[in-house]
């Protein structure tokens, strides 16, 4: 019986304790017993043979245990029952040191795949573990420690220096930069305050937080995240699918004719049973399609894994196997190409005092919740500007506000609300409006005291994002609601060529189908409710901000856990790997059965060279699959 139970779901230990290649190594030791006592004349043949048989069910126990419960029990003749099929055969012809090799080999070979998978699992599983499994939280004037898993959405926690969140939650009280590495992927640490969202596993590097929760400990970010990727496992490409059912119906095939090549020779024109047998076993193990089985999962699965833990999520091979095709790419505007937070560039006075401009717009937006407004706030705040006492305040539908301060009737808006005073902007407002930046002018009924530009402020990273995309040889096109001359404004900056402005929801979805109908295979990125449906209807959706977009996440087939735009030419060069790796992997596949094939019928090749080849093929397969986990330049 095997030394150990197939179990790689939760084994974790170095690659020898992996229960398969345990019990290969074990048979293994046994065969080459009986080999020296064959060899030496030491022992009887009966006990050789008796070892030989020992080894063989110890390596072979799992895999073929495995061959024939898919026989029996789906009707199906898989690889497995190929391999089972050929150790009997060799063992029944007396060629046991063939067939012992044959099962400790297989074994050896299943036992470092499954190894392979169950650390990939493994791997993720860990990321778990980050969280603390205990939360600290206030109770009766005292600090306790609570399970994690007992928070309820609305419980309040504290958080110290040093320490990591046990789930998500939302800052309350106190400010510290926040390591987020283990859900972002990005090291460099984010300053948070109060009103900020954190997430379950990311580091308080400074300052003692009080945080409300956002998520209980099984539905918190880190969870899933980790739900996602290992239901992404499940979910297999074009080509990993047409593998499995070209396997479906090779396998059988290859059984036939060998059991046509053991019979019709001897039977129909007088051939030697034993060496047509013998060619027929030899076929069994040459023709049986592992390495073209493992061609595509090994890559696919390694490819999730390392996009998860560098913070992209990938919803299943397919969509790995899509981000490689990709012809061109869809961006939204606000949000994604844009921080999505307004910010005033540009502060002119007309009399030369600035902070006397701000002062004003200070005073007359203080209490306004318009975005606008935030954006004169804070940079009044960043200036250490003082807000005046209003009187007689007013909020001016469509256009702007209007304040008595110190006795003076003042307005701040769009340049329309001057222009109603017969006040005509002049050209530097005209050349700001140009820019893309929205304009509000600060006056009285007589004359304008000074202007205020503001922009939703592009992403450091996005230019370089777009023109690596271009070096990519792909389009890049922007979906806007926005009007058109900012997004022609903000276009133009970045050197995206293809903008598309004013579009509803609806709107997006018929540019994506129409880009897809000019260029191929799109991408859509996008951060909203109303890039849903785009990011649904694109060849690969791809959210960005998973921590705080439910409906866009829901919609894309793949997630940024951050909002760093970098994380999508990460995720199409990875798929691009992989799909060359696949590729790679499919071609010597079939050049090998090609070679090995023919070599068994004519005899070239003994049971042993086959297994040699067949297994080394194997393991050749899976190492370069693995090769798609290294690090991305």
């Amino acid at each position: 019986m095997p030394c150990c139970d197939k179990d790689d779901e939760v084994f974790e230990g170095r690659w020898f304790e992996h229960p398969l290649m345990c019990n290969a190594l074990i048979g293994a030791l046994i065969a080459v017993i009986a080999f020296g006592l064959g060899y030496f004349k030491i022992a009887p043949h009966l006990v050789m043979v008796v070892l030989y048989l020992v080894a063989i069910v110890i390596s072979s126990y799992a895999w073929a245990k495995e061959g024939i419960e898919e026989l029996v029990k789906k009707r199906e003749i898989g690889i497995e029952f190929l391999m089972f099929s050929a150790m009997t055969g060799a063992g029944i012809l007396g060629l046991w040191d063939e067939a012992a090799i044959l099962a400790v080999l297989y074994g050896a070979a299943e036992g470092l795949e499954e190894y392979t998978f169950a650390k990939t699992r493994a791997s993720i599983r860990k990321l778990l573990d980050l969280a603390p499994k205990e939360a600290r939280v206030r109770k009766d004037g005292q600090e306790v420690m609570v399970p994690a898993a007992s928070l309820q959405v609305g419980d309040m926690f504290l958080v110290k220096p040093g320490e990591s969140l046990p789930t998500d939650g939302e800052i309350v009280l106190g400010q510290s930069s926040i390591n987020e590495a283990a859900v972002t992927g990005e090291s460099v640490p984010v300053e948070k305050g109060p009103g900020g969202k954190v997430f379950a596993a990311t580091i308080v590097q400074d300052g003692l937080l009080e945080i409300r929760t956002t998520a209980s400990f099984q539905n918190n970010t880190l969870s899933k995240m980790v739900h996602m990727i290992e239901e992404a496992r499940e979910q297999k490409g074009k080509a990993q699918r047409f593998i499995e059912e070209f396997g479906e119906k090779y396998s059988p095939a290859v059984f036939i004719v060998a059991m046509l090549v053991m019979i019709v020779p001897p039977l129909f024109f007088g051939a030697a049973f034993s060496e047509w047998a013998t060619r027929a076993i030899v076929m069994l193990v040459a023709g049986a399609p592992c390495a073209l089985v493992m061609s595509t999962p090994v890559a696919i699965a390694a490819g999730i894994g390392t996009a998860g833990k560098n913070g992209v999520l990938i919803k299943g091979g397919m969509h790995l196997e899509n981000l490689g095709k990709l012809k061109g790419i869809a961006f939204d505007k606000t949000g994604t190409l844009t921080v999505g937070k307004p910010e005033v560039t540009d502060v002119v006075s007309m009399t030369g005092n600035d902070n006397q401009l701000m002062r004003i717009a200070l005073s007359l937006e203080q209490s306004s919740t318009h975005p606008l407004a935030g954006a004169i706030v804070s940079k009044a705040s960043d200036m250490k500007v003082e807000a005046a006492p209003v009187k007689e305040f007013r909020s001016l539908t469509g256009a702007g506000v209007q304040g008595r301060i110190e006795d003076e009737l003042y307005y701040l808006g769009k340049p329309k609300l001057f222009e109603e005073f017969g006040i005509e902007p002049n050209l530097q407002t005209k050349k700001l409006s140009e820019e893309g930046k929205t304009v509000v002018l600060v006056g009285t009924e007589q004359k304008i005291l000074g202007l205020i530009a503001i922009k939703d402020a592009i992403r450091p990273e996005a230019k370089q994002v777009v023109a690596d995309l271009h070096k990519l040889g792909m389009k890049v096109a922007m979906l806007t609601g926005d009007n058109s001359r900012v997004a022609r404004a903000i276009a133009q900056e970045l050197q995206i060529e293809d903008v598309r402005a004013e579009l509803k929801p609806e709107d997006k979805i018929a540019a994506i189908e129409e880009l897809q109908k000019q260029y191929g295979s799109m991408a859509m990125v996008g951060d909203g409710i109303n890039d849903a449906p785009a990011l649904a209807r694109a060849t690969v959706g791809i959210a960005m901000g998973t921590a705080g977009t439910d409906a866009a996440i829901e919609a894309a087939d793949t997630a940024l856990m951050g909002d760093d735009l970098t994380k999508v030419i990460y995720a199409i060069r990875l798929g691009q790997r992989a799909q060359t790796i696949s590729k790679q992997n499919i071609v010597f596949s079939l050049a090998l059965l090609a070679g090995l094939i023919p070599a068994a019928l004519f005899g070239v090749i003994t049971v042993a060279i086959a297994v040699i080849f067949h297994e080394v093929s194997e393991l050749l397969a899976v190492a370069n699959g693995l090769r798609v986990t290294r690090a991305i330049r």
